[in-house]
């Protein structure tokens, strides 16, 4: 069993430091993978720190990787040494309930596996991230990534991208449609470039007037300042679909008032506290709130094949491994322009 080296928080108070893991060998069907880049969510931030309070310790966060192949088990028929490849949120499931048999990984009946933090099948242990040097699991949850796009900005595809195309795509979002984003941060950069590249007439709602720019530089078609009452009066009942992307506190029944009849608004950040709706908001315009958590298997991989397509990637910047701790710091202050993405070679 090797050991591998990585980056852990050993402690809610405790920051992030050098940390050696043991994973297992191989399986006739793992894949083995060397990783170079690994993007940084805000939910390795809540699991280093157990804001959700289910975090096992130490913790190797990480779910955003993209890496070369290194070696594959005896029966791996989808991968080669050298490819390069990448792992999202998921790392295991069932593979047999409906939900799973339907694509749905995700939603797996018996419990999903997600990339850290998660119990392995067999009773083997707790899984471990991708701030490491390298990472094994069953080639079905590998995804192929096409090495001519730059495979920094790839690998925050893996969660933000799924996490705002899988919406998207299930409420078949495209030409004709009027979309608005809420929050431009590392979801929202993402749902601003899929939406357009999808067709839509796309609206970046946002409370802060220095955003306007980068939205329009990302494609956003139209600004709307939510804290201008005239702005905001301008497209009350006017959008087919709102993807809210926020983690903050925030009034849902404000932004429903913004769709218009049977229209649909799509949760994908998860805030502190629960959220408050009148049934009238819903009610008086047949409007749905739902709620959307990342992608199967097979819907992550027409995502980036569809990023490939248009050219999509994530905005990030680079980081070293030695300063994982000052970009939490910064991402809890808003201070990064999208994503930030560690150079495993500096671990």
């Amino acid at each position: 069993m090797p050991s591998v080296k990585s980056y852990a928080a050993q402690s809610d108070s405790s920051p992030l430091a050098p940390w050696t893991i043991t994973r297992r060998d191989p399986k006739p069907h793992d894949v083995q993978i060397e990783i170079l880049y690994c993007g940084v969510c805000h939910s390795d931030l809540h699991f280093a720190k157990n804001e959700w309070g289910m975090t096992v310790f130490p913790v190797v966060p990480g779910h955003e990787i993209v890496g070369k192949v290194t070696a594959v088990g005896s029966h791996v028929k989808k991968f080669k040494v050298g490819d390069v490849a990448g792992v999202g949120c998921l790392v295991d499931s069932c593979k047999e309930c409906d939900n799973c048999k339907d694509g749905l990984e995700q939603y797996c009946s018996d419990g999903p596996v997600f990339s850290y933090n998660g119990q392995e099948r067999d009773g083997s242990g707790i899984t471990y991230g991708g701030y490491s040097k390298s990472i094994l699991c069953h080639e079905d949850f590998v995804l192929h990534i096409d090495d001519k796009q730059p495979l920094d900005g790839v690998a925050p595809l893996l969660c933000a991208g799924i996490t705002t195309y899988s919406p998207l795509r299930h409420w078949k979002v495209g030409k004709g449609q009027k979309v608005g984003i809420l929050g431009l941060g590392g979801l929202g950069h993402m749902g601003v470039k899929l939406a357009v590249a999808m067709g839509a007439e796309v609206t970046m709602l946002s409370h802060s007037p220095s955003k306007e720019a980068d939205a329009k530089r990302l494609g956003a078609h139209r600004f709307v300042l939510t804290s201008d009452e005239e702005q905001v009066k301008a497209v009350t009942g006017y959008f087919d679909f709102i993807l809210d992307t926020v983690s903050a506190e925030h009034e849902y029944s404000f932004y429903l008032n913004l769709l218009r009849t049977n229209g649909v608004m799509v949760c994908v950040g998860i805030p502190p506290s629960p959220a408050q709706v009148p049934a009238f908001n819903l009610i008086f315009g047949r409007k749905s709130l739902a709620g959307s958590l990342i992608g199967g298997l097979g819907e992550t991989q027409e995502m980036l094949d569809f990023c490939a397509a248009h050219n999509i990637v994530s905005d990030v910047e680079v980081i070293a491994m030695k300063d994982i701790n000052k970009a939490y710091e910064r991402m809890l202050a808003g201070d990064v322009k999208y994503r930030f993405v560690i150079d495993m070679a500096t671990l």
